[in-house]
């Protein structure tokens, strides 16, 4: 099977939820780091892959509000694993014209990591290839709900009625405004849910879950679940159209 798709059946926007870093080194008998290394440079990968395929937005999920109840240690070794990412991917991602962007509640963060997530983003702003979409700190219903409140805000001092709040008017409060919903969210590790991620934006997406464990995961991977992507029929709540 070809890893590139037909362009016309690519999906443009692909979310992932990278799961399994730690049953991945727990199997091989070393440390639950050593999966979070390898999932870096499966994360290298698969950008590199999303950018040879075409793909126009990749979202990769990888820190969520709920993950600092993980113990300490593991939180401060995620973190520098993020920092240190930036601080030697970011150069060559911009000059491959790969845009950054990061999505989440950046409230409470310190502040060297919000500088980071700035100057990483202000650097690639106007780059026109891929963008790469990382949430970090980032959980759907948060996100929703503040939306919630900027909107309400809006409607107590008078800027917008209350009949005028539509579907199209939430998602430009959301993190991600302007840019499309998923088309594919893919997860790795063999869990079967989407654990607070893009719940708003997944409202048509098609899900594909893979056994393998995120560290696992590479261009072919990718190419897989697109190809069972494409063989999806995707209705949108409406009829396939009937031919005579």
């Amino acid at each position: 099977m070809s890893d590139r798709a037909a362009p016309d059946c690519m999906p443009r926007h692909v979310a992932i939820i990278m799961d399994g870093n730690g049953r991945w080194a727990t199997q091989r008998g070393l440390p639950r780091s050593a999966g979070h290394r390898q999932g870096v440079e499966a994360l290298r990968r698969t950008v590199r892959a999303a950018a040879d395929m075409g793909i126009s937005v990749l979202t990769l999920y990888s820190f969520s509000t709920e993950n600092w109840a993980r113990p300490q240690a593991e939180v401060r070794f995620l973190l520098e694993l993020l920092r240190r990412f930036i601080r030697t991917d970011v150069a060559d991602l911009h000059k491959s014209n790969v845009r950054i962007m990061i999505i989440g509640d950046r409230d409470g963060l310190e502040l060297s990591l919000r500088t980071m997530f700035e100057e990483a983003e202000a650097l690639t702003r106007h780059n026109t290839a891929l963008k790469l979409v990382i949430a970090f700190n980032y959980g759907s219903r948060q996100e929703i709900t503040r939306a919630v409140q900027a909107i309400a805000r809006q409607v107590a001092d008078g800027t917008l009625a209350a009949a005028d709040i539509t579907p199209a008017v939430i998602g430009a409060h959301l993190d991600t405004a302007g840019l499309p919903d998923p088309d594919l969210l893919i997860r790795t590790g063999g869990e079967q849910r989407i654990s607070n991620y893009l719940l708003w934006q997944c409202a048509y997406t098609e899900f594909v879950f893979q056994p393998e464990y995120w560290p696992e995961f590479d261009a072919h991977s990718l190419a897989r679940a697109i190809e069972t992507f494409r063989m999806r029929d995707r209705r949108f709540g409406g009829l396939k159209a009937q031919t005579a």
